[in-house]
């Protein structure tokens, strides 16, 4: 499955995988404001439905992109 970042704008990021456009807007996925693109764009597809972003330390399902409201974010504070 190739993985691509299509566009980055001040409302979050748009993902090309496996022939499907995803946005995650930086409200839902607060983890890539104000990262650089070069971290941004280092997107990696592992397994089914899986990305992963190395030098942000970021893993995320297709399925919680789509469906953000399914996994809400959590704080360890």
């Amino acid at each position: 499955m190739e993985t691509e970042v299509t566009n980055i704008s001040s409302h979050g990021l748009w993902i090309l995988s496996d022939n499907r456009e995803y946005f995650l807007s930086y409200e839902d996925f607060p983890w890539f404001k104000n990262k650089t693109i070069n971290d941004i764009t280092k997107v990696e597809s592992f397994g089914q439905g899986h990305l992963y972003w190395e030098y942000l330390d970021i893993d995320l399902s297709l399925e919680m992109i789509e469906h953000p409201e399914r996994f809400p974010l959590q704080s360890n504070t």
